[in-house]
């Protein structure tokens, strides 16, 4: 098939694949699966084992992989973020604090004894493996996520929060394996990794977010409150701020994915006072009918509202393209037996193991405690570190045995999780809407 054929039905599949979802995006939601299948069975359909469509080499393509999906990962965790408009000092924040924290380290501990003494990897092996897969997805968990700002339910709540700290605090482990494996320097004793790859680049990613969030939402809401400066593009200010925070962590050697989080994070929480419009009469011209609501008291709610809806439209096209990819890459992948228990210990064992020690304390329900066990979405996240490890010249041997395991639950993730999602969560509604 000719570069130029190829590159034609690559835009006519597309273009059918976007159409068909928009026109049935409706009837999927009320069906037990989820559109990341559907888009894994299009990137199965247009890979090598198809159409031939899409071709990837996992190592040699490693770096445009890594890239793709580090976009990604920006994207989905600037939107939970966002998402996340409770007071800091509420105590429901401990949800998604100690899931990303306590029950990761479990789900890593867990892992790296389960590729010590059940898989014949080294100790840094299995500490990466862990570091790759313990972060859940912030991208394909969108439907047991917060979608209403507002939104107070433990179950939803403790979940955005978790996928959106714990792509960043896996981090410190990832550079742990790779610094066992010889390929990061962990200082003498290990002092530079908890010194730098710990305590500086955690903290110094969220306050560098954090601030960069509040300021920026800040000098954009006055200018537009005060001096009717900044009027519109407001896509701008999710792009430019996820630019900009990203950006500066990684200049100053700290989490990008954190900062990224956190200024989302900042940036739901401004509330700057400015003053009521003045003279908005009813046939006023669109534009200056716009610019009155800009300069009223609801100002923060309609910057908000704008971010938030280009940043989910931004947020499906990255998961469509991640998702093809993965399906394209699963004819290159020689995937091992192991993967056939390894799949269900981590899901069945591992992760509510790890949920209810991590939420010991905290005041969940058993009912939204056994949704939070099984809803551990792996995804776009562990692709990206594992091809992270790839890139920083991870033995060709061992990335293949990483890629037949990381893939391998991916893919699981998908199915498993994309069939119960539908079902489990309307169930979970009508319970609640019943105590109600």
């Amino acid at each position: 098939m000719s570069e130029s054929l190829i590159f034609t039905l690559s835009f006519i599949v597309v273009g059918v694949l976007l159409i068909v979802m928009t026109m049935s995006s409706s009837f999927i939601a009320r069906l037990p699966l989820s559109a990341a299948m559907l888009y894994l069975m299009v990137g199965v359909g247009i890979g090598p084992d198809g159409l031939g469509l899409l071709t990837l080499d996992p190592l040699v393509d490693a770096r445009l992989l890594e890239r793709l999906t580090e976009i990604a990962v920006l994207i989905s965790l600037f939107t939970a973020g966002m998402k996340l408009e409770m007071p800091l000092r509420d105590r429901q924040w401990r949800i998604p604090l100690q899931l990303a924290s306590a029950s990761m380290l479990l789900t890593v501990a867990a892992i790296t004894a389960l590729g010590v003494w059940g898989m014949g990897l080294s100790l840094g092996a299995s500490v990466l493996l862990g570091a790759i897969l313990a972060p859940t997805d912030p991208v394909l968990a969108s439907e047991v996520q917060v979608s209403d700002p507002g939104d107070r339910d433990r179950l939803r709540f403790g979940l955005t929060g978790e996928g959106g700290l714990n792509d960043g605090t896996a981090f410190p482990f990832v550079m742990l394996g790779l610094g066992l494996l010889s390929l990061h320097d962990l200082g003498t004793g290990g002092w530079r990794w908890w010194a730098v790859d710990v305590v500086w680049a955690v903290t110094g990613g969220l306050a560098i977010g954090y601030l960069l969030g509040a300021l920026v939402g800040r000098a954009i809401l006055y200018l537009r409150a005060h001096h009717s400066e900044a009027l519109g593009s407001d896509e701008f200010i999710a792009l430019g701020l996820i630019a900009l925070s990203y950006g500066l962590a990684l200049l100053c050697h700290t989490y990008g994915f954190l900062a990224v989080f956190a200024a989302g994070l900042a940036l739901s929480r401004i509330d700057l006072p400015v003053p009521p419009p003045a003279n908005a009469s009813a046939d006023a011209p669109a534009q200056a009918t716009a610019e009155a609501a800009l300069k009223s008291s609801q100002a923060p709610a309609h910057m908000m509202q704008a971010v938030q809806r280009f940043n989910a439209q931004l947020e499906r096209f990255a998961e469509v393209g991640i998702v093809l990819a993965v399906g394209a890459l699963l004819a290159v992948v020689e995937f091992r037996s192991e993967v056939l228990w390894f799949i269900p210990v981590l899901f069945l064992v591992i992760r509510p193991l790890a949920v209810y020690l991590g939420l010991l304390g905290t005041k969940v329900a058993a009912p939204q405690r056994r949704l939070i066990a099984w809803f551990g979405i792996r995804g776009i996240g562990s692709i990206y570190y594992l091809m992270y490890a790839i890139t920083h010249e991870l033995e060709p041997a061992l990335a293949n045995r990483l890629l037949s395991i990381t893939l391998a639950v991916v893919v699981a993730s998908i199915i498993a999780h994309g069939i119960s999602v539908t079902p489990l969560m309307q169930r979970y509604e009508r319970r609640k809407s019943g105590r109600r």
